[in-house]
């Protein structure tokens, strides 16, 4: 299985001239990190440690105890871990994790002032949030870290946008740095040591009265949006001094499995026990609470959740949307807890109107928890019912009917969010941490934009996504300070732009943009509408900038496929095809059914070709080619890896198939001029020493 995709944001410091503090040749790190889990080296601290220089330990010690921890502590901080490595720390926001860092600088320089030059400890700090794999992570991190000058603060891009307008600082844009060979550079931006002492102190925000503890033991890694590791770095990982030895789990991975869904035949309040199966209930295979259910076998280790789709209870077909609506809004918000694995809605809807079995489901997607349910509107107001199986187990993990009217029925899709949490052993404060609020505003309002979600995720026509412009636009008319009908109308028009069903090919994205600004100014934490920026971005070829904003969504939402597939794509356009193949098989995993699936295999395919890994080329191109042969693409790249291994025969039958599903590339100046993205520098010159090589070998012409 593919590495794993979540949050992780590092906040990385190092002493400035520390090996001169111990009296000692190896270079000394403190590193503040905030990923999952970074690796380590015990060894190298016995000998670095000489007679008679405990004195900087101590001092060490004494900036964690007044300074160090205070600050955490001050900024809703929590030490989830420590080992030789350092210190596992959660934070609700990246506000709070740059805050504490500008605060701890300023508290450092203010005491560095009252001591000896030879005898002063200082950081430079960088902070980084990510959605990347752990190595890469940390990697970011690290780097970010060297970039700032002593006692100053660098951040990456993504965490610049998510802080904006939320903190008086202010950082210098100092552009893209390079990280290593198979990571993407980052856009960092700094702030001086002058600028942290001359910028205003912001006091710490009170947190929220919390429903329950804020973090559980098991939880806390999964849940919280900002992690950081404090540790000491000499010329291996050097053991922190003393503290918490939790044994809070590293790694939270949380997915969902629906199971039966139930009628609701009965107007009363919550019922915590399970109604019984109507005959209008979806074809499931349902079986009483009591009796366990069979067990899955070979089921992934790693909690997981697919939302399957809700049943239209109704009488009436037309309210089929509000039934799909519910499954969308529960699947959105599972994602951005931090940590979690939920699987995409196409797949989940790959299943709908189908007989279908938990078990069946779990094995099929390799996930252990099953939501599902039924829902009926009526006159009367709206009744629900929600059922999680965890297939590993064999038992039903809860099950509850709900009954409200159209006004409360964002609390009841809050309080079912909640209840998933609480089940996958996460706090109900956390799923707020990252966002997780259910919309308000005019219920009529909600309506259409449901409506407009509805229509928007029918197959690809002009037709449907004018509906769903105009669902959209009604919204807004009813509730003007709508956001979602915002990112709705935003997507349409950069979706139009991208199929060239655009009325007007500048005014669209003008509009697109003006409404995707409003919905940032107000709140930047929506991934859907950084999605959509970078969708426009990518549809612009400012492609640096779409990456900005893809990285930016999986931050907020790790489990966007979407997302995922569209940033290994770009980095692939710019030329770093090894950095963009995790994040595109992160998007398979998640989303395996998706009905574009083809393009998603073409991806891995060329990246692969590009790195000049012919064989592991074909292999996805071959399943791209499989999944949808009426694409003339991955014809086109199968004749390229083909041509590239010196299969000259099967070479010229792939090309001949792409020139007759698509005759306008049929050479190698047309293929450059249909596609702009692949005129970036460094991704031309990737594809000259690879696929142009395989492609010119099938008998493609230069011109």
């Amino acid at each position: 299985m593919p590495a794993t995709s979540r949050l992780a944001t590092i906040l990385s410091a190092d002493v400035v001239g520390y090996s001169h503090l111990l009296g000692a040749d190896e270079k000394s790190t403190l590193i503040l990190a905030a990923a999952s889990r970074l690796a380590a080296d015990r060894s190298g601290y016995p000998g670095l440690i000489k007679a008679g220089e405990e004195g900087a330990l101590e001092r060490l010690k004494t900036i964690r105890r007044e300074m160090v921890d205070p600050k955490i502590a001050e900024h809703r901080g929590r030490i989830l871990k420590t080992a030789s490595d350092g210190m596992l720390v959660g934070f609700p926001g990246p506000v709070e994790a740059v805050r504490c860092a500008v605060e701890m600088q300023r508290a450092v320089a203010e005491r560095n002032a009252k001591v000896a030059a030879d005898r002063r400890i200082t950081f430079r700090v960088g902070v980084n949030l990510e959605g990347v794999a752990t190595a890469e992570a940390a990697n970011i991190g690290a780097r970010l870290r060297a970039l700032a000058e002593p006692g100053g603060v660098c951040v990456s891009r993504a965490v610049r946008e998510l802080i904006r307008g939320k903190l008086p600082y202010a950082f210098e844009d100092i552009g893209e740095h390079s990280v290593d060979k198979t990571t993407a550079p980052v856009h960092a931006y700094a702030m001086s040591r002058d600028g942290v002492a001359s910028s205003p102190s912001v006091a710490a925000q009170l947190p929220p009265a919390p429903v329950r503890g804020w973090m559980s033991p098991r939880g806390a890694v999964a849940a919280a949006s900002i992690v950081i590791t404090i540790g000491i770095w000499t010329a291996a990982w050097w053991s922190w001094l003393g503290g918490n030895q939790s044994t809070a789990p590293i790694q939270a991975l949380v997915a969902a499995n629906p199971q039966a869904s139930q009628a609701i035949n009965r107007p009363t309040d919550k019922v915590a026990q399970a109604p019984p199966v109507s005959a209008q209930a979806p074809p499931m295979k349902a079986q009483p609470e009591s009796a366990p259910l069979a067990k899955a076998q070979a089921l992934s280790a790693t909690p997981s959740i697919i939302v399957l789709p809700f049943a239209n209870l109704s009488n009436d077909p037309d309210q089929e949307y509000f039934a799909d609506g519910i499954t969308d809004g529960l699947t959105a918000d599972l994602s951005r807890i931090p940590g979690s694995l939920v699987v995409a809605r196409n797949t989940a809807f790959s299943y709908k109107g189908n007989p279908v079995d938990a078990e069946q489901v779990a094995r099929e997607l390799d996930v252990r928890y099953v939501l599902a349910g039924g829902v009926r509107r009526d006159d009367e107001g709206v009744r629900l019912n929600a059922q999680m199986i965890d297939v590993q187990t064999g038992t039903m993990s809860w099950t509850e009917q709900f009954h409200t009217d159209r006004a409360g029925f964002a609390e009841v899709h809050k309080e079912i969010v909640v209840r998933v949490a609480q089940a996958l052993d996460l706090e109900p404060a956390e799923a707020s941490v990252v966002g997780i609020e259910p919309s308000r505003g005019d219920p009529d309002a909600r309506d259409l934009i449901m409506r407009g979600w509805a229509w928007s995720n029918r197959p690809y026509s002009a037709p449907t996504w004018l509906e769903a412009q105009h669902a959209f636009e009604q919204a807004l008319e009813i509730d003007p300070g709508s956001v979602e009908a915002r990112i709705g109308l935003a997507r349409v028009l950069a979706g139009k732009l991208a199929e060239g069903w655009g009325s007007s090919a500048q005014q669209d994205p003008m509009r697109a943009e003006r409404l995707l600004r409003e919905v940032m100014e107000r709140d930047a934490t929506r991934p859907a509408a950084h999605f959509t920026m970078g969708v426009l971005r990518r549809m612009q070829n400012r492609l640096t900038e779409a990456r900005s904003e893809f990285e930016t969504t999986i931050a907020l939402d790790p489990n966007d496929a979407r997302a995922l597939y569209h940033l290994g794509v770009t980095l692939m356009f710019l030329g770093y095809p090894e950095a963009g193949i995790p994040h595109i098989q992160n998007a398979v995993r998640r989303d395996p059914h998706d009905p574009n699936i083809a393009t998603l295999y073409w991806a891995l395919g060329t990246c692969h070709l590009l790195l000049g890994q012919a064989d592991e080329a074909i292999e996805f191109l071959a399943k791209a080619r499989a999944a949808n042969s009426r694409l003339w693409f991955p014809h086109l790249y199968l004749a390229g890896a083909f041509g590239l291994r010196d299969n000259i025969d099967e070479a010229r039958a792939a090309l001949a198939q792409s020139i007759k599903l698509n005759p306008t590339v049929s050479s190698l100046s047309r293929m450059r001029a249909y596609n702009a993205w692949i005129t970036n520098s460094d991704h031309w010159a990737l594809q000259e020493k690879t696929l142009n090589v395989g492609l010119r070998r099938a008998g493609l012409p230069d011109d």
